[in-house]
């Protein structure tokens, strides 16, 4: 007669539950970064830059009034960061980074592609309304307005002092002149005229800012 052997039943503890993982607060603070910029740029072009407040950024991008305040002391600090990294965006999805101005070896054919450029953007709304925005409240706020030229501007108009100063090499201008005073015969009469909407802005506009800014006014 066999004997059947019984088997002991030990009881065994319950597997452990798998650990979530613990939030990533570098990840979470960039999503509300990035909601921020796009909820201040997109309240900006709706409702115009007066009636744009940090509680409504708030609200719209789904993050506490507190959120904002932590990061930035004003909504124009907010529209200003959000205008810089709308740039730096635009530029990755062109393959532009680090943008130069381009040297064919005309200087006037170069000039004139950049600032066609700068009219399209002047046009768009996604660009147009934060600029307007800051350049008005750069006005009365001294130091916002100092930061929008060192952050904004100054990287902009270092191009065209580069280029020139290539074109002086070339010698395709004349070699005493101070290339931070001649690029303002590009900019300054596009930007007044835009601003304060003195005129039209257009291609054949700053086509011919550039070809009076080169050859000047007197006859040839």
């Amino acid at each position: 007669m066999v004997q059947k052997s019984t088997e002991q039943h030990q009881s065994r503890p319950p597997a452990p539950s798998p650990t979530k993982p613990a939030p990533n607060s570098t990840r979470r603070s960039e999503k509300s970064r990035r909601a921020i910029y796009e909820a201040a740029l997109e309240l900006v072009v709706e409702l115009g830059y007066p009636k744009t407040t940090i509680e409504g950024i708030a609200a719209r991008a789904g993050v506490g009034k507190q959120t904002i305040y932590r990061w930035w002391s004003s909504k124009a600090d907010v529209l200003l960061e959000a205008f810089l990294d709308l740039f730096a965006q635009a530029s990755r999805e062109a393959g532009a980074e680090p943008y130069v101005i381009p040297d064919t070896g005309d200087l006037a054919a170069d000039i004139k592609a950049v600032l066609r450029a700068t009219v399209d953007q002047l046009k768009d709304p996604r660009y147009a309304a934060p600029s307007r925005a800051l350049a008005a409240e750069g006005l009365v706020d001294e130091a916002l307005g100092r930061r929008c030229a060192a952050t904004l501007m100054e990287p902009s108009l270092q191009l065209y002092v580069d280029r020139l100063h290539a074109a002086q090499e070339a010698g395709e201008v004349r070699p005493d002149i101070d290339p931070r005073i001649a690029l303002e015969f590009f900019i300054s009469p596009l930007a007044q005229r835009w601003l304060q909407y003195t005129g039209p802005i257009s291609y054949e506009y700053v086509d011919t800012l550039v070809d009076y800014a080169l050859h000047g006014l007197a006859p040839r």
